[in-house]
């Protein structure tokens, strides 16, 4: 036999040093005179664990005995042959044999220049395509490719069932742009696998593959191989969607948790469509509990979610975290949805589901940190990867996070391709990009920080990683919504790009929201005191496309649940609700609800516990579940009421001075006809009749909704249906007025009708 590798080389491969291993393994040619048709090859193999190792032809039926050489488990042998591809290897560890695809012989990269390239550089929108796991076929034998980025490794292996856990069997080469590629054939869907990668130092280090497309369930922290197929019949939604404008649409938003939403007896456990048990994860501190599944969710939430009017729900983050308590709000797989309730293609399913019932599907997006857990983005490589080195910018202290190098090229294009995947392979309609503010600032919640090359705390890199974002996403897709969750003044952040804001169409008013919770906090008797809690918010209105949220965060920590924070007795308490959801929805701006407040849910919302689904049982709470679906049936009716939230245009005051009575009054008007809607609340439990208020036109007002109508659980106070108008000369700016019985705690909205078109059964008389 001749030797053509060194000694050197092969101790490389056998210590799991070498960063080409296709320069030692696989097949070499040796020899070649084609003239004659004489080619010589050198077939080599490192095998640690077999005893003897026969190479086999199968276009030829021959076998080749490889010898060990240098080593004992390192194969080599020769053969004689023009062509040299497809071959096997005859395995015998033992008592076993296998016949097994050598991985080295398959030597074309499936990463092209051009994709390093573009990586390197932050614009590679598709390298979820790429990197990650993929079942391919590669001259025609089946397997998967495996790619990953870890600059800073010595070397990195594939560790996985298939091959007991041993980094030493599947070593990957190096191919450029800190890039490592590897084809295992004969994997398939379902292979779980996980990353070896050793540092300069020779530290190893296990990590679930980044571009991961499904994770185990926790406390198991594997990879997943799966390929994302699925057949979606939702062509007609999104078609629709990319034309739309969803600033000039009603928006009502239902925010959940899905784990929280509702439980189901573990008992049960649900089967697929092959008769298959699907995966069922019980609820540690919940004995007899467990999550719902992604299918069932479709047939149990959709059905809800469409009755009670929302034209949308946002998820709390479903991207794979380690910790239930999170909330899902630190991200181990941003590639994986999480398998707490089932697979990618449930999700899918549920998706789907959701666009045939007509309804959007907005998820959390946490590109602000990302936890410490060691199977996760960080050391990654033995080195800060992802993360920035110095604490004092890549450490968030309080939540135990590190924060994301928004400076690092490759590090914005793993984020933005994110993005861009659950809007690809999800079709999800939206994200709502959690903690932005504390991705704007430097100081963010630090004692120690440091500031920018100009000497202040903006995080510059920060911001122009959030402008690229949404520069990127509206390209590939129009139509869709872009949230910003960010409570300071940062100004422009639901600017476009190309005028210098971030890039956002919508940011959760958290001043209204914080204005209005303390508001309603207030005993009745006081508010006389705070009406500039209530107007306070016009001031500022249409300075950023608003979201109005009360959300998740406004009812945990001893916060207490909405209802709880009305003042009063159980009455006054339901009354207080409906009219805070009803001035929300006249209110400008789009509408954001977390689950549980549409009927009065009582407790704080406690992510192990499913909602207190027997309150329902009770009148009060299934008559303002009933005020919530007949407040959005309104909403979406009435094109006042959204067409115009983000202009002076839209919004007028008809009253806002009367604070000894806790009244406001005003207008909503459509952008694109002459119609508008009155509306006019009464913050007090105390009733006021004949209350006079200006209308710009003369004529009968339509009673469109009456927060206090008994049957959503008020007094069924109010205006019978209506009002004609009467001339008040003496107004400062309108010559017609109403005058009107205001309801105790209450909201009412009028729209000005020509008499024989009005509605002799208003809804909420």
């Amino acid at each position: 036999m001749i030797a053509t590798i060194s000694t050197e080389q092969i101790d490389k491969i056998v210590g799991n040093q070498h960063q080409d291993p296709f320069a030692v393994l696989g097949a070499h040619q040796v020899e070649s005179d084609r003239t004659v048709g004489k080619v010589k090859w050198q077939v080599r193999a490192y095998l640690p664990n077999a005893e003897a190792v026969t190479v086999v032809l199968p276009q030829d039926r021959d076998e080749y005995a490889m010898q060990s050489y240098h080593n004992p488990h390192f194969f080599v042998c020769e053969i004689e042959t023009p062509e040299l591809a497809n071959y096997q290897l005859r395995v015998k560890e033992g008592d076993h044999e296998r016949v097994i695809h050598d991985p080295y012989a398959f030597r074309s990269p499936s990463l092209t220049d051009f994709d390093i390239h573009l990586f390197g550089e932050g614009n590679h929108h598709r390298i979820y395509e790429k990197l990650g796991s993929h079942p391919a076929q590669v001259n025609g034998v089946a397997g998967v490719n495996f790619a990953v980025w870890a600059p800073n490794g010595r070397n990195v292996s594939i560790l996985g069932d298939f091959n007991s856990w041993d980094g030493r069997k599947h070593q990957m080469r190096m191919v450029g742009g800190g890039m490592w590629e590897l084809f295992i054939p004969e994997l398939k869907i379902g292979d779980r696998y996980k990353y070896e990668i050793k540092n300069t130092f020779g530290h190893i280090y296990e990590k679930s593959d980044p571009y991961g497309f499904q994770q185990e369930v926790r406390p198991g922290s594997c990879s997943i191989v799966n390929d994302l197929e699925y057949t979606w019949n939702d062509q007609d939604w999104l078609e629709q969607r990319r034309s739309s404008n969803p600033q000039e649409q009603p928006v009502s938003v239902y925010e959940l948790h899905l784990g929280s939403w509702l439980h189901e007896n573990a008992d049960y456990i649900p089967k697929d469509a092959d008769g298959n048990p699907e995966p069922v994860v019980t609820l540690g501190d919940k004995p007899g509990a467990r999550f719902l599944t992604y299918r069932e969710l479709a047939d149990k939430l959709i059905p809800y979610v469409k009755e009670a009017g929302f034209t949308h729900i946002e998820l709390m983050p479903i991207a794979e975290h380690p910790f239930d308590g999170s909330w899902g709000y630190q991200v181990v797989g941003y590639y994986a949805c999480t398998s707490r309730y089932g697979s990618p293609q449930d999700f899918m399913y549920f998706v789907d589901r959701c666009h045939q019932a007509n309804i959007g599907v907005i998820v959390d997006w946490v590109p602000g940190h990302f936890p410490k857990d060691a199977h996760g983005l960080a050391f990654f490589d033995g080195t800060h990867l992802y993360e920035h080195a110095d604490p004092r910018r890549g450490e968030h202290k309080e939540w135990g996070t590190l924060v994301f190098n928004y400076s690092r090229n490759e590090v914005r294009n793993f984020l933005i391709a994110n993005a861009l995947f659950w809007f690809d392979k999800y079709h999800i309609d939206g994200i709502r990009v959690d903690a932005v503010a504390s991705m704007l600032y430097l100081d963010y919640d630090r004692t120690e920080w440091i500031p920018n090359h100009y000497g202040g705390n903006e995080n510059l890199e920060a911001v122009e990683f959030l402008r690229q974002l949404n520069h990127v996403i509206f390209g590939y897709y129009p139509g869709i919504i872009s949230v910003a969750e960010e409570s300071t003044s940062w100004a422009m952040v639901s600017r476009p790009t190309y005028l210098g804001g971030l890039g956002f169409n919508f940011k959760w008013n958290m001043g209204w929201m914080h204005d209005m919770l303390d508001y309603f906090s207030e005993d009745p008797i006081y508010r006389r005191y705070h009406q500039n809690n209530v107007t306070f918010s016009i001031m500022y209105a249409f300075s950023e496309n608003f979201m109005l949220a009360l959300s998740h965060d406004e009812v945990v920590h001893g916060k207490r649940s909405l209802i709880g924070k009305m003042p009063g007795d159980e009455w006054q308490k339901f009354a207080n609700l409906r009219c805070l959801l009803g001035y929300m929805y006249a209110h400008p701006g789009k509408k954001t609800m977390f689950m549980g407040m549409e009927f009065g849910q009582y407790s704080e919302w406690n992510v192990n516990n499913d909602l207190d689904w027997h309150l329902l049982e009770h009148e009060p709470h299934r008559k303002m579940q009933h005020f919530v679906a007949i407040l959005n049936k309104i909403y979406r009716r009435e094109p006042a009421l959204y067409s115009d939230d983000f202009s002076y245009n839209g919004f007028e005051w008809i009253d806002c001075n009367d604070a000894d009575h806790s009244v406001v009054s005003f207008l909503r008007k459509d952008k694109h006809s002459n119609e508008f809607v009155v509306t006019v609340c009464n913050f007090t439990p105390n009733p006021l009749y004949d209350y006079w208020v200006g209308v710009p036109e003369a004529g009968f007002y339509q009673e469109l909704i009456n927060s206090d109508a008994e049957e959503f659980g008020g007094s069924n106070i109010g205006n019978y249906g209506g009002k004609w108008s009467q001339a008040w000369y003496e107004h400062h700016k309108w010559d017609h007025c109403l005058s009107l019985t205001l309801p105790p705690l209450s909201v009412c909205m009028f729209k000005w009708v020509l008499p024989e078109d009005a509605d002799i059964n208003p809804v909420g008389k």
